[in-house]
């Protein structure tokens, strides 16, 4: 468990958190109300002209049931500190394979290996604590808010963990043959009935999977289906697939919740002085 409390205790050194967004309860045009004047959340999904649905708005991962994260990372208690509480996140965040046995983890050899370079540093070299960004699928694994612009042809998303950005091309075009290796890669996206299909290559080497070190080559591919369930609550599923690492593909599982009249701060890293402080043992 040290190894996992260094760990946490870098990532959460380093990064910027905020407890809320701005602009807090500025009514979002358009959105259902009961008789109270709050936001329906169960209302149906809102659609577009072309019938597809809007996936517009700021969500925030959906908590993990009761027992859940214990019974698959174990106690993050210690580090919930006001605005920013561990147990709040996906059991992913942490560990990619948490669904797996350490027996059963489909990792292969070589990766295995790197992933034991990062547990012996204790997670001293996680990219977050150089200031770097925390990538896909962290992003979406971690209980701060991120918001989508859905627009004719593309989608936006904005992050508000690092201040990231990713664009999703909606409009028919391909991903790129040879691209320049990059953070957060390449998305393109097209609708499966009411869910969009997101996929995304052209990655870099240089993030983690998650917290604990699980690595990947740049040969990553990640699909991602969202699929807003109803005007408050969105599924997102999420495939990795990186022969390279892993001997097969695996999918995770995670849900997000809308948070209306709101919107997304700015977040920077700057001025990092924490790494200095962290023990090499």
């Amino acid at each position: 468990m040290r190894c996992q409390k260094l760990k946490l205790g870098i990532v959460f050194a380093v990064t910027v958190m905020c407890a809320s967004a701005q602009w807090l309860n500025y009514p979002t045009p358009g959105t259902p109300r009961t008789k109270d004047g709050k936001p329906n959340l169960s209302a149906p999904t809102p659609r577009t002209s072309n019938g597809k649905p809007d996936l517009s708005g700021v969500w925030q991962l959906e908590p993990p049931a009761p027992g859940e994260l214990e019974r698959k990372i174990g106690d993050v208690s210690t580090f919930a500190v006001p605005g920013d509480d561990p147990r709040e996140f996906s059991p992913y965040f942490f560990n990619i394979l948490a669904d797996f046995k350490r027996e059963d983890a489909p990792l292969r050899p070589e990766a295995a290996a790197v992933f034991g370079m990062h547990a012996k540093a204790f997670g001293r070299d996680h990219p977050s604590s150089r200031c770097l960004p925390l990538g896909i699928p962290g992003t979406e694994l971690i209980s701060f808010p991120f918001k989508i612009v859905q627009t004719p042809g593309l989608m936006v998303m904005m992050y508000e963990t690092d201040n990231s950005h990713r664009q999703v091309y909606t409009d028919g075009r391909p991903l790129p043959v040879d691209p320049q290796p990059s953070w957060q890669g390449y998305s393109v996206a097209k609708w499966e009935g009411d869910t969009l299909v997101a996929e995304t290559a052209g990655f870099n080497d240089k993030s983690w999977l998650d917290i604990f070190g699980h690595p990947h080559s740049e040969a990553l591919k990640i699909r991602e289906r969202f699929r807003r369930r109803d005007f408050g609550h969105m599924e997102l599923q999420i495939t990795i697939e990186d022969p390279k690492t892993f001997t097969k593909p695996f999918t995770i599982t995670v849900n997000h919740l809308l948070i209306p009249d709101s919107d997304i701060l700015e977040t920077v890293c700057e001025n990092e002085r924490d790494r200095a402080h962290i023990a090499d043992k």
